[in-house]
């Protein structure tokens, strides 16, 4: 499908049942690759990116269920394997760490956006731990030749934290295959920390407890990793956002199921910030409802929201809908994913009539009297096509181009958002 016009919305109201957590399904999914024993994992997120893990263990020799998402792990059999990773940075960023470190000669490659993605980083701290590694394009960057290198025993490594935290998660990850305590320095102030606590509460679920100095530095034992025989995927904190912004936005009550107060994921803090926008918030261990403030616009805000870069986009967006201008700071990461996200968000914005003004790392954002019909650019990238699906919510048409990059994360989102909508009478 080339694009999908979406007729506007006069009202969100209903409820959504949350798929699995990519970031949690895809650590899961690795983790217990690496553990003894057999993990059967619920609710495990059905989606291009998690297909890519699957398919990527697969390919390395680890036996999968399919049916039942259950895992058997252990060392991986296969030490020689060609691993083509899409754009699944959830996927590459890991696995090229424990790849490193597995004995094996590895070839990793990705989209041509993936090729675009910095890892120089990454590989310059696995290099320091004794892992070989060579680029196979260009310096810095995917795709890469991994091979068996001499891997150094009590080793202390430094990996930069201001440019992706997926970078010291992979290495969180890995460090337990060295075989003896590995010490990471992260350098510079490290972004979207809740991702990292992601990883580190999973790693503890799989018998790796990691010590840490806040978050500068981590001590990782070498030890192997257990299955804890199940473990259930959480619904997905990013994906509510959307549900919970077009709450907000038109009128709701939005109540999004699988994920509340009990979460383990960053982005369940979008609520606070659409508090901060006045809107209605509750919220119990496994829901979260949303509705429009009590004066029915929302508020505009000025935030940080390096914590949570993802939502951050649905915030972008909910911005449209506030009563004057939003600055959104502290976004840099913004720039290195799935596209130039500051760029495109300021871009299509700007099709809908708001005012934008795009920083280095921020984004502020006019809304006008009235938004226009526009017809979306998604640029490949899921979240974009996600979080404009909300502008039909301002009485206008929006074609959504390529609607079906929303298969990296929420294949069934467009539905979903459907079931929600209550349309302008014809």
């Amino acid at each position: 499908m080339k694009f999908l016009d979406l007729e506007p919305i006069a009202r969100a109201q209903g409820t959504v049942k949350m798929p699995g957590s990519k970031s949690i399904s895809n650590r899961v999914l690795l983790l217990a690759a690496l553990a003894d024993g057999k993990t059967r994992v619920e609710n495990l997120l059905d989606s291009d990116d998690t297909g890519v893990m699957l398919n990527a263990l697969e390919l390395l020799g680890v036996r999968i269920e399919r049916d039942s998402a259950t895992v058997r792990g252990g060392p991986f059999p296969n030490k020689s394997a060609e691993l083509r990773l899409g754009n699944a940075g959830t996927a590459f960023r890991p696995l090229t760490a424990v790849l490193a470190l597995a004995g094996g000669e590895y070839r990793l490659s990705g989209a041509p956006r993936m090729h675009e993605r910095p890892i120089g980083d990454l590989v310059d701290a696995l290099r320091a731990l004794g892992a070989r590694i060579d680029y196979l394009g260009k310096e810095g960057f995917p795709p890469l030749a991994l091979h068996p290198g001499t891997i150094r025993r009590g080793a202390s490594v430094r990996v930069r934290g201001d440019v992706s935290s997926q970078y010291l998660s992979a290495l969180l990850m890995a460090a337990p295959l060295a075989g003896s305590e590995t010490r990471i320095e992260v350098e510079g102030e490290l972004i979207s920390k809740p991702y990292v606590e992601i990883t580190l509460n999973i790693m503890r679920r799989f018998g790796v407890e990691v010590e840490r100095e806040g978050w500068r530095s981590f001590r990782v034992p070498g030890k192997r990793y257990s299955s804890p025989g199940e473990i259930r995927v959480e619904g997905d904190a990013s994906s509510a956002s959307y549900f919970l912004a077009a709450g907000a936005i038109g009128g709701g009550p939005v109540r999004v199921e699988g994920v509340g107060r009990s979460s383990i994921q960053g982005d369940i803090r979008f609520t606070e910030v659409l508090e901060k926008m006045e809107a209605k918030i509750s919220m119990g261990d496994d829901w979260i409802e949303s509705g429009a403030p009590a004066r029915g616009k929302l508020k505009a805000i000025d935030a940080d929201l390096n914590p949570i870069p993802d939502a951050a986009m649905t915030a972008a967006v909910a911005a449209l809908f506030a009563d004057g201008t939003s600055t959104l700071r502290n976004i840099a990461s913004w720039r290195v994913k799935e596209t130039d996200r500051i760029a495109a968000m300021a871009k299509e914005l700007r099709k809908l009539g708001a005012v934008v003004e795009e920083g280095a790392d921020s984004i502020r954002i006019t809304p006008p009297l009235e938004l226009r019909p526009a017809t979306i650019a998604t640029y490949g990238d899921h979240r974009m096509a996600m979080s404009f699906s909300l502008a039909a919510l301002g009485g206008v048409r929006v074609r959504i181009k390529d609607p079906e990059c929303v298969a990296k994360t929420f294949p069934e989102y467009f539905d979903a958002l459907a079931s929600i909508s209550r349309r302008v009478p014809a």
